[in-house]
């Protein structure tokens, strides 16, 4: 019996299957027509054969050709056909909107061309060394729809038997024959046209770095002789029609640097003549030494492609130039005439040859030399402090005519940690401060025994940091710091892929003034650590770090991010406090200018790995994880880091579902209400272990989803009995993860990005969680 809940259900089910009746676009296709479902190509080895030389990337591309794309289908359904539908015949309204909005036009059989394919199919299997490749299709059709099967029937492939390079005594010649060694053409492999076409790239390559300045891939051909049973011979030949030109190595004679490129630039100026070359316009904005060490165009030298890009980047990287440019032209004073050394020319003892010359000329067009800028920021820090700021840069980029970049910044703030649920108090911070930087383009040190300072195989400009500073941050009701710091410090990459900073020396020194109420708080035993922590703050560190980031290599599928840092302070303060014989601090450490120092060594450790889901590289489908290590451990002088040096996790760019600085050291949990009040303070640690999992999905322009899983905790080296379970056990560390999970919107205009992720935990380091409530986190930026 059909009750009136069930016939209500009816009811409702009834327009529900209409739609997605309607929604199949079956009912919109013409008399005569059928709509076109797809097709799929099988690949049919030899008889005697279990599958065909490189079949997955064979099967790839005989796909590829198939063609055309059908109509996006999930379950049955067409809605984009379905919305297409609705504007037809339609100028504007609703209709049309949906149509031009979320639409596709239909894909009739009619459009299919399955003979055409069929071609291409046998076209694309000659490319790959199938010179007997057939193709057949067939057409299924139903109803309403068809779709096309294609089979492929490749056969045996053709492999190379011989490969032969150009022979004879002519200077080009001889050039290509001399890469042979490194041929992609060898003999087995089978033929490939991609692989031909690639070998001539990589023959002009080479030739482009022995002066061959007007050669052309388009300067070769391939002769291939298939008539023997599947074997190939290939020769390797010049084409008659290249011109002379082309077929001789230039020189380089006169080389000019313009450093102050315009357009309208017509005026006739004598050069500054420096190390052989023409420089203009003067030396009032760039001494000529400076603009040379980044210019790898040498005058009397052989053209080297290499060297004209290596020249292009250093001078970009200089910061001090819009563009740069560089021409080259036949020389003004014409070839010149050479003696040839008499073992080059066997039979006589010397011979007199031309030299062919060519011109260069470096273009570069200046940025403005000084620039004030003042911006209004929404800052977004790692602890979970979110405010407005206002920063103001002062740039000189040629500050001591050496393309030396002086940056001088003042900065205000007024930060509040953001999530809340953390019970501190007095979290609000304000911050006033000003540095100023020194870039200097190169490394300023003496020559090194295993690195060529001058890095004159890089694409990159080394730099020498040197940064004096001074900043007040107060945390309101709580305490105010004077951070004073000067570091020095190199940062040079050999590859685009890996970078390498060396700050030898780092100094920072705090002024610390705590309220009374946070004096009265760092007094009571259960504080000790946090009181030390707080008061050892003057710090005389040295770090390397040593960073390989595949994410500018934009093709890759697959990007690997890895980042290890060391650092160490005290050592050398240590020396001078026991040669100097220095008093004892008040906490009973040795001193240094009257002021108690930090010993400690510090390892951090990150990798992230970006996976692509699709093959497109526009594509923002991806997986991304990312683990994080890092230790610290203080010794000597010191029985806990200081206080900015010490681990805290949770928050937007944490483990996201708990505050920032929430999570942590071990099991302590905060449980009275003196320690709920502070345990944005207590919740540090020396040692962080934490993991990341996200999948990143494009929902419309501008607008990308994730879901994510966090996981992490910190732990203390040395127990400290106001926290208890707060220490590394290595047998119980893995047992004490806090573990959170959510999902998030992202609005992603290129220049900015504004996050919104909510998650909610699974896990606490003790346990289940107590609070389960899920959190909201707002911040700018990737996560990581």
């Amino acid at each position: 019996m059909l009750t009136a809940a069930s016939a209500r259900r009816t009811l409702l089910l009834v327009p529900v299957l209409l739609l997605l009746a309607s929604c199949s676009g079956l009912k919109f296709v013409p008399e005569g027509e059928r709509l076109y479902t797809g097709s799929k190509v099988t690949i049919k080895p030899p008889a005697d054969e279990k599958t065909v030389n490189n079949q997955s990337a064979l099967q790839t591309e005989l796909e590829s050709v198939v063609g055309p794309k059908p109509n996006t289908s999930l379950l049955g359904m067409r809605p984009k056909l379905y919305f297409w539908h609705m504007g037809v015949g339609k100028k504007k309204g609703l209709g049309k909107f949906f149509a031009d909005k979320f639409g596709e036009p239909p894909i009739y059989l009619s459009q299919a061309k399955p003979a055409a394919v069929r071609d291409l199919l046998v076209n694309r299997q000659h490319n790959n060394g199938f010179f007997n490749g057939r193709a057949s299709f067939e057409v299924k059709k139903e109803e309403k729809t068809a779709s096309i099967d294609y089979t492929a029937l490749p056969g045996q492939v053709y492999r190379y038997t011989q490969v032969n390079f150009p022979q004879g005594d002519s200077l080009v010649r001889a050039a290509i024959r001399n890469t042979q060694g490194e041929s992609l053409v060898k003999v087995g492999d089978a033929y490939n046209l991609a692989t031909l076409t690639n070998e001539r790239v990589r023959i002009d390559a080479k030739l482009k770095e022995q002066g061959y300045y007007y050669f052309a891939p388009d300067y070769l051909v391939f002769k291939v002789d298939s008539t023997l049973d599947h074997k190939a011979t290939v020769d390797v030949r010049l084409k008659n029609s290249a011109p002379p030109k082309a077929l001789r190595p230039y020189w380089l004679d006169q080389v000019k640097l313009n450093t102050s490129y315009v357009l309208t630039d017509t005026t006739m100026r004598n050069p500054l003549l420096f190390r052989g070359y023409q420089y203009f316009p003067d030396e009032e904005m760039f001494r000529a030494k400076a603009i040379t060490r980044a210019t790898f165009l040498y005058p009397d030298s052989v053209y080297r492609r290499r060297r004209r890009d290596q020249t292009l980047s250093r001078l970009m990287s200089l910061g001090t130039f819009r563009f740069v440019e560089i021409r080259f032209k036949p020389a003004v004073a014409g070839d010149t005439t050479v003696t040839v050394p008499a073992d080059a020319v066997p039979g006589t003892n010397r011979s007199v040859g031309l030299r062919h010359r060519l011109d260069a000329e470096v273009l570069m067009t200046q940025l403005k030399k000084k620039s004030l800028r003042a911006e209004v920021q929404l800052t977004t820090k790692t602890n979970g402090f979110t405010g407005p700021a206002l920063k103001v840069t002062f740039r000189n980029r040629s500050a001591l005519r050496g393309a030396e970049q002086l940056l001088i910044n003042g900065i205000a703030s007024t930060e509040t940690q953001t999530g809340g649920g953390n019970g501190a108090l007095g979290l609000t911070s304000f911050e006033y401060g000003v540095n100023a930087q020194l870039l200097i383009p190169r490394l300023v040190t003496p020559n090194l025994p295993l690195l060529d300072v001058n890095l004159p195989n890089s694409d990159f400009q080394p730099r020498t940091k040197i940064e004096v500073g001074v900043r007040a941050v107060t945390r309101a009701n709580y305490f105010s710091q004077n951070f004073f710091n000067v570091n020095y410090g190199y940062t040079w990459k050999t590859k685009i892929t890996n970078e390498q900073e060396l700050r030898p020396i780092d100094i920072t020194y705090v002024q610390f003034t705590p309220t009374k109420a946070f004096t009265k708080i760092l007094d009571t035993p259960e504080k000790s650590f946090l009181k030390s922590a707080f008061q050892q703050q003057f710090v005389l560190a040295s770090s390397y770090r040593y960073t390989y980031n595949q994410q500018s290599l934009e093709q890759r599928r697959q990007q690997i991010y890895f980042s290890g840092q060391v650092e160490g302070s005290g050592n050398l303060a240590q020396g001078l406090a026991t040669s100097l014989k220095t008093p004892k601090g008040s906490s009973g450490g040795n001193t240094l200018l009257g002021q108690e120092y930090s010993q400690y060594l510090k390892l951090d450790l990150e990798v992230r790995e970006y996976y692509r889901i699709s093959p497109d590289p526009a594509s923002g489908n991806r997986i991304v994880a990312r683990l994080l290590a890092g230790i610290g451990n203080p010794y000597g002088n010191s029985r806990v880091l200081p206080y900015p040096k010490q681990y805290g996790i949770g928050g937007p760019n944490s483990v996201r579902a708990f505050a920032a600085r929430g999570i942590g050291p071990g099991t302590y949990v905060p449980d009275t209400p003196d320690q709920t009040a502070n345990q944005f303070y207590d919740q540090v640690g020396d040692i962080r272990l934490e993991g990341n999992l996200e999948y990143r999905q494009d929902l419309f322009p501008y607008v990308k989803g994730a879901v994510f899983v966090d996981a992490g905790n910190i732990w203390l080296v040395n127990p400290d009995p106001g926290r208890p379970g707060g220490d590394f056990k290595a047998n119980t560390f893995l047992n004490q993860l806090a573990v959170g999970a959510g999902a998030g919107i992202r609005i992603d205009v290129q220049f900015f990005v504004i996050r919104f992720d909510y998650a909610l935990p699974l896990r606490a380091p003790a346990g289940t969680p107590e609070n389960k409530a899920g959190r909201l986190n707002l911040a700018i930026g990737y996560p990581f």
